[in-house]
């Protein structure tokens, strides 16, 4: 612990609904049946990066679902189930508590649970930057919503996530993270689309496991922009 009583170290806190509700827009092109194994498929990747963050000492998954949670834990992140059950702010808000209830000196983040791509150095270069403020966040790769919700000992979160939450971090007087380049932070999966573009850049073993099985129309579209080689990122690239 530092001499002003913040921990060493980010706890992050992931917000993961129940599968059988999660990524409710990815119904068109993974399937409604296919869609949950591919929601927590983006949770596992995104976890086992953010636990390989030099600069993250621990990682709580704030989740009601029992199978997820189940391997999530084997991670090694903390499950939180979510008790106010009142959406994902709450859930968020919560989790924080939680954390630092057992480290109040914590230096908090929000996660996103979709980030299939994410690499730990980027998130290491995001959280660096974060750090000069009290509280900061990172913009989605559509510059409407946010990725990433920081706060540093003594601040607290205030999540406003949700649709055009960038606007609204930033009137809260969260400030936002523009310096590093961080492709992987930024790209959440909520369409196709956005599936597609985090294939680009290449997603966890997790992910990557799961792609063959898209719909057809979407598979034929993902493989011109993805070569088999660099497909799936190595863990901790």
């Amino acid at each position: 612990m530092r001499r002003d009583g913040a921990d060493v170290g980010w706890s992050l806190v992931v917000p993961l609904k129940p599968l059988v509700r999660a990524k409710s827009r990815l119904s068109r092109a993974a399937g409604e049946e296919f869609r949950p194994r591919l929601a927590l498929a983006f949770a596992l990747d995104t976890v086992t990066a953010a636990l390989a963050c030099e600069n993250v000492q621990d990682v709580a998954v704030v989740t009601d679902d029992r199978q997820a949670a189940e391997q999530l834990a084997a991670l090694g992140a903390r499950i939180v189930p979510d008790t106010p059950a009142r959406g994902l702010n709450a859930a968020l808000a919560h989790g924080a508590s939680v954390v630092r209830a057992r480290r109040p000196g914590a230096a908090v983040a929000a996660l996103n649970a979709d980030l299939p791509a994410l690499r730990p150095t980027e998130l290491e270069l995001v959280l660096h930057s974060a750090s000069q403020f009290p509280r900061a966040f990172l913009a989605d790769a559509a510059d409407i919503g946010t990725t990433l919700l920081t706060a540093t000992s003594g601040a607290e979160l205030e999540p406003a996530f949700g649709g055009a939450s960038r606007a609204r971090h930033l009137a809260s007087g969260a400030r936002e993270i523009t310096g590093p380049a961080a492709p992987s932070v930024r790209r959440d999966v909520d369409t196709g689309e956005d599936l597609l573009a985090a294939l680009a850049l290449g997603v966890g073993p997790h992910t990557a496991l799961q792609a063959p099985r898209l719909t057809p129309g979407t598979a034929a579209r993902a493989a011109p922009e993805r070569p088999a080689a660099s497909q799936v990122r190595a863990s901790g690239a």
